[in-house]
């Protein structure tokens, strides 16, 4: 019954994908009168925030990248205080799983970050990365400012085009990041013999380091 569920799933959301076009979401239209917060930057470090499924998968793929010092595990895109790993898996909390990711900008831009943002996930997946589906899984990009948003939204179009595809992936204003328990962090390093890890993180890290091998750091 569970696999019948879910290919009769499958084929909804297959539909759904192919019915819409690429115009924003009604919450991005929502969001687009809100102002960002511009977060400061320390020791000529940036930060950029992504919500691209399981936070283990996206922090493994980013602290791969040259310029890349740090990326953080946590929430961001809701609207509760305080959110933790068991509430926002509810999806009541509105909160996505997101990478707080520490860059140096003379290293590597913020366009670069978007470019591996959309080549380390499935563009279309609605609500989900492979198999972890529900919002607390969806896709979003935050801005900060006009700038970030207007590289995001022409890479966003771009690839819509090339694919002819919907992209799934929510262009948010950042407001708050929301750091998330201690045991994320680094989740992947530590825990190399997680069954999730073995079978989910480490294929679609490799699968992304296959694609992007000039933009990772050199292995001692």
């Amino acid at each position: 019954m569970k696999n019948i569920l879910y290919i009769l799933w499958s084929i909804l959301l297959l539909f759904s994908s192919c019915q819409s076009n690429s115009q924003p979401t009604n919450k991005e239209k929502k969001t687009k009168n809100i102002s960002p917060v511009q977060v400061k930057s320390i020791n000529g470090l940036e930060r950029a925030y992504f919500a691209s499924g399981c936070f283990w998968c996206v922090e493994a793929i980013y602290e791969s990248l040259k310029g890349v010092e740090e990326s953080v595990s946590g929430y961001s895109g809701g609207h509760t205080q305080n959110p933790t790993y068991q509430t926002s898996n509810t999806g009541r909390t509105g909160h996505a799983e997101t990478v707080e990711i520490i860059y140096n900008p003379k290293i590597i831009s913020f366009s670069t970050l978007i470019d591996v943002y959309f080549g380390s996930q499935n563009p279309i997946q609605i609500n989900g990365q492979g198999p972890d589906h529900g919002s607390q899984y969806r896709s979003i990009i935050f801005y900060q400012n006009e700038e970030q948003r207007k590289i995001i939204e022409e890479k966003k179009e771009a690839l819509s085009k090339k694919i002819n595809r919907k992209i799934a992936a929510e262009i948010l204003p950042f407001q708050k990041f929301w750091k998330g328990e201690a045991y994320h962090q680094d989740y992947e390093k530590r825990n190399p013999d997680n069954p999730y890890i073995q079978n989910i993180s480490i294929p679609r890290l490799k699968k992304f380091q296959t694609k992007f091998p000039e933009l990772l750091k050199e292995r001692h």
